[in-house]
C-alpha cells in the first residue's frame, strides 16, 4: 500500500513540476491565404523535446484524447472541410497497451475557410489537446484564439 501511494506522490509531484515549468505544448495561430471567397487558418503546435501530442483521430476512445480543433459560428465564414493535419506517428503505446497516433516536435494543423461576407470579423475558435511524454501525460487543456479577418473589397 505504501508504494502504491509512492508512486502516487512522484507522479502528481512531476505533475506539478511540469506545470510550474510552463506548459510542455505552444501554439501559434496564423489567418493566411485571404482572399474575397476563402482564407486558411494555421494552427502550430511545437512540442518540448520528448513530448508530443495526439492526432485528430485516435484509432479507440479506451486511451488517450484526440487533438481538436473548434471554429465559432459565424454568418462571416465557414469550414470548408475539417481540419487537415499532417501525417502523424502510429505506434503501439506501452503506457496506454494500444496503437496511438501522435505529433512530437512541430505539427501545423490547417483548417480551409469559405468567407460568407466581404466585412472585417474576428476568427475565433479553440484547439483542445492532450500532451505525454514516455513517463506521464498531462491532463487536456484548451487553447483559445482569434484572428482578425480584414474586410475585402
Amino acid at each position: 500500500m505504501a508504494s502504491i501511494r509512492t508512486a502516487f506522490l512522484l507522479l502528481t509531484l512531476g505533475c506539478f513540476s511540469a506545470a510550474r515549468a510552463g506548459h510542455p505544448v505552444t501554439w501559434a495561430f496564423v489567418l493566411e491565404s485571404v482572399t474575397d471567397s476563402s482564407a486558411t487558418i494555421s494552427l502550430t503546435a511545437t512540442c518540448e523535446e520528448g513530448w508530443h501530442l495526439y492526432a485528430l483521430t485516435l484509432p479507440s476512445d479506451q486511451g488517450p484524447f484526440p487533438t481538436v480543433i473548434r471554429l465559432d459560428l459565424s454568418a462571416h465564414y465557414a469550414p470548408v472541410a475539417g481540419a487537415i493535419e499532417p501525417a502523424p506517428v502510429e505506434v503501439e503505446d506501452p503506457n496506454f497497451m494500444m496503437l496511438v497516433r501522435y505529433h512530437g516536435h512541430s505539427a501545423t494543423f490547417t483548417v480551409p475557410l469559405r468567407r460568407l461576407t466581404k466585412s472585417a470579423t474576428d476568427v475565433r475558435g479553440e484547439v483542445e489537446f492532450m500532451c505525454c511524454n514516455d513517463q506521464m501525460c498531462l491532463p487536456p487543456k484548451t487553447e483559445a484564439f482569434s484572428l482578425p479577418m480584414m474586410a475585402v473589397e
